[in-house]
């Protein structure tokens, strides 16, 4: 069927009658009768006062609340320089469509300085697509970086400080602010320990996204959303904050924004500073084809790491008319992480008696910087919606890192070594990407609401590795090792996404079209012939999201979700490189990996908004993951295609206030995962369960203290080669507003210092192993965040920019 019967099939069959909505609706104006767009909107329940649900008005100063249970409410109004607006309670019955009367606000007296914001986003929000961590709700977070708040998200895992899984599986996607960060391995990891977590406004994770993300990502997208002011006016904020484990680290940053009349100019700028360890043991045991041991391979790593980075964004958006926007956004990020590894391997043979021992000193210096530019455009047809964007990017990663191994070999009884080998390495690597994408959004009259984009990006990859052997005095080139790897890939896209709606149905329906087009070539040197290969692959991308009320008030709700997606192979994946950690252990590429296909398919019933449970079931095709070989004693980690995967897992999240200053927030998850197919020793066949549980307490105390108790325990975990051990910890934290402007955090994190790594490696010829890594996790921190801001009044009446990560410029 071709693409175009294909687009008006799913499209025909989304069109049933329309019906009507239970909605509130009002208007909110200032003193002078102009729109309030910067004011906050929050419907509260008469009787306890807690929050419903918050908006913020559109450009005509008009709001709504969409999908209310009858029941009886208030309003409350907050907005920088006006006074606090309550209302009077109202009662809103089933299927009402009810208007308020037009609110207007009274300015605060000069003497009066600040305003404070009562609502209070929960930690976890659920919507149609996606699961939304709101990251000062979890005190735990000040004075971390991205890459912890990831860790302490629902569903996500951290393995050893480096690989990200989300409900089990490895291949996510990490998107900044709707844009993919196209990166991998240790650059992603040293990229997200660079963000601080009080430059970040939510996490959204999304196992199935729409059609107007990427399609890559069989394990799902989580996007990274930074925060950004809307008020008019000068504002913004400072965070300090200090963290110590067995280490100190530091983590700061400052935002600003300024906003009046035609232009809106805003940035951030931030400082990281730390210092980590792992204490990493290896066990390795040898067999003969009998089954008898014949050896031991025993292996302690002490590896000290450093790190310091700079980041920094600035954007400023000109709004030339009240319906065109233009904007540019420039970013940066210069980072420079070290470590130094002492390693001690011992060779033993059947009997357990020592052979020889081998004592490496390596050392990596690293760099990792990044240039970023974007311009935006935007254009608003009308006040309903219909709306056109355009953004063109263009993004240069640059990373190297200079790496030092030495390897001292001993016998038994000997205290001076009997060989000393030194390695040295430069391997730097250059990225560049363009990209550029059109989004239309066309609401229709009878509530249908149409998105349609066209995509095409670009990337070049280039890959040196350059070895060389100590030998007596002289560095000699090592041309197993060294290598000149190119890779240029294309990818163009288009999609439609439908949604709509009903009295008691919602409904959202896309389908992504991608093409890919990319070659490979790697250069030869005086002992390798060039390589070289070329892809061409085409898929069609569905994504379907039901939503169902089941009575008239939404007390339970339905949910069905489906959606297809591709992993492509890491640009690092494909690079054939052989990387070194010891003489004993390489990392290498793999250019032969082929793409992944997953579908999946979730069933959920929440009820009244505070119990979710979820049934999932994911199968994915030619699965990417990290696989391990072991040839003559050598370990090799590359990545390959294992076969097929099927996962199947029930969610549950519960928010329940256990009073009128406790809560009680949790989730839980339990699943199985079966792996399966041809590998090095023979044929894969790996199943195993596993749970996952965070509960999370939350005491809210007089004079607005705050006190917050977390946990989170990971039962053991088999997918494909790896059984990954059973981990936890707790984490406690305090919060106390010292004025509406300045709040201060203290939290420890891992008090009991349990969130340990540990594992088994299977399928793995006449081979066991095993492994051990302790790291810097049990950390208490100090931080210090002031806000300020001013309103600028009688400014020009616009909507908030294109750039804006909340309007989220890519509509579905």
């Amino acid at each position: 069927m071709q693409m175009k019967n294909v687009v008006l099939l799913t499209i025909s069959l989304l069109m049933p009658v329309p019906l009507l909505a239970q909605t509130i609706t009002g208007q909110v104006k200032d003193a002078q009768q102009q729109p309030a767009m910067a004011a906050t909107i929050v419907l509260v329940r008469h009787n306890d006062s807690s929050v419903v649900k918050a908006t913020l008005p559109d450009n005509s100063g008009r709001f709504s609340f969409e999908a209310i249970a009858a029941g009886t409410y208030r309003l409350w109004v907050t907005m920088m320089g006006y006074k606090k607006y309550r209302s009077e309670s109202f009662v809103f019955t089933k299927g009402q469509a009810l208007t308020l009367p037009a609110i207007t606000l009274q300015q605060q007296d000069a003497q009066l300085k600040e305003v404070s914001v009562t609502a209070q986003k929960p930690f976890i929000e659920r919507k149609i697509d996606r699961t939304v961590v709101n990251v000062d709700a979890l005190i735990s977070n000040a004075g971390s970086n991205a890459l912890e708040v990831l860790e302490k998200s629902p569903g996500i895992s951290v393995e050893d400080e480096q690989t990200i899984s989300l409900k089990g599986k490895n291949n996510v996607t990490i998107y900044i602010d709707d844009r993919p960060t196209y990166l991998s391995g240790t650059a992603l990891q040293n990229y997200l320990r660079s963000l601080p977590a009080s430059t970040i406004e939510s996490v959204e994770i999304m196992t199935n996204p729409p059609a107007k993300y990427d399609a890559a990502g069989t394990g799902g997208v989580i996007n990274i959303r930074t925060k950004r002011s809307r008020q008019k006016g000068f504002n913004g904020g400072l965070n300090l904050s200090a963290m110590q484990g067995i280490y100190f680290s530091t983590n700061n940053s400052f935002n600003f924004n300024y906003r009046n009349n035609k232009w809106n100019i805003g940035g951030n700028v931030a400082y990281n500073k730390a210092r980590g360890y792992s204490d990493l043991t290896i066990n390795r045991q040898f067999y003969d084809e009998a089954g008898q041991t014949q050896g031991y391979f025993m292996q302690h790593n002490q590896i000290n790491r450093w790190f310091t980075s700079f980041s920094g964004k600035i954007s400023a958006d000109y709004y030339a008319t009240e319906k065109s926007t233009f904007g540019i956004v420039l970013s940066g990020d210069d980072d420079h992480p070290r470590s130094d590894n002492d390693n001690i391997s011992h060779l033993l043979d059947g009997h357990q008696q020592l052979d020889s021992s081998i004592h490496a000193l390596n050392s990596t210096k690293g760099t990792f910087n990044n240039v970023g530019l974007n311009l935006n455009y935007r254009h608003a047809y009308d006040k309903n919606g219909r709306e056109l964007t355009a953004d063109a990017d263009y993004i240069r990663y640059n990373t190297g890192s200079q790496e030092v191994y030495n390897n001292y070999s001993y016998l038994p009884d000997a205290t001076d070594p009997y060989l000393y080998a030194q390695l040295n390495g430069q391997v730097p690597t250059h990225i560049d990407i363009y990209s550029g994408k059109l989004d239309y959004t066309h609401p229709f009259r009878n509530g249908y609401k149409l998105a349609a984009g066209v995509k095409s990006s670009y990337t070049a990859t280039d890959n040196i590795a350059q070895y060389y052997n100590l030998v007596d005095g002289q560095n000699l080139p090592d041309y197993d090792k060294s290598n000149h790897f190119r890779y240029r890939e294309n990818i163009n896209a288009a999609y439609l996404n439908l949604n709509k709606d009903f009295k008691r149905l919602s409904v959202q329906a896309g389908l992504r079209f991608e093409n890919t087009v990319s070659n490979g070539h790697q250069l030869g040197n005086a002992v390798k012939g060039d390589s070289a290969f070329n892809r061409n692959y085409t898929g069609l991308f569905p994504t379907l999201y039901l939503l169902y009320k089941l009575d008239t008030a939404a007390n339970n709700t339905l949910s069905l979700n489906y959606g297809r997606r591709i992993d492509r192979p890491y640009y690092q994946d494909l690079n054939p490189f052989i990387s070194p950690l010891d003489k004993f252990t390489y990392y290498v590429g793999n250019p032969y990996v082929k793409p992944s296909y997953t579908q999946r398919v979730e069933l959920g019933h929440s009820y009244k908004g505070r119990i979710s449970t979820t049934f999932i079931y994911t199968h994915s095709r030619d699965d990417i993951n990290e696989t391990i070989e072991i040839v003559n004693g050598i370990y090799y980690s590359r990545p390959g295609n294992i076969g097929a995967t099927t996962t199947l897992e029930v969610d549950l999240d519960v928010q329940q206030d256990l009073g009128k200053r406790l809560n009680l927030h949790f989730y839980g998850e339990a699943g199985n995962i079966h792996s399966y197919g041809d590998f090095y020793a023979g044929h894969l066949d790996s199943r195993g369960n596993y749970v996952f549980v965070m509960p999370t307490l939350t005491l809210k105390l007089p004079k607005d203290w705050t006190i917050q108790a977390s946990a989170r325990y990971r039962s053991k975990l088999t997918h494909a080669q790896f059984v990954l051990g059973e981990r936890g910890a707790v984490d406690l934290g305090f919060s106390k507003k010292i004025t509406p402007k300045l709040l201060l955090k203290l939290n420890g994190s891992d008090l009991f210092k349990t969130m340990i790594n540990t594992g088994v490696i299977n399928n793995l010829a006449m081979t066991t192993a095993n492994w051990r890594n302790v790291s810097d996790t049990r950390k208490v921190a100090l931080s210090i965040s002031y806000n300020f801001g001013k309103t600028i009044a009688n400014q020009r009446r616009h909507e908030d920019n294109s750039a804006d990560s909340e309007r989220n410029r890519v509509k579905q």
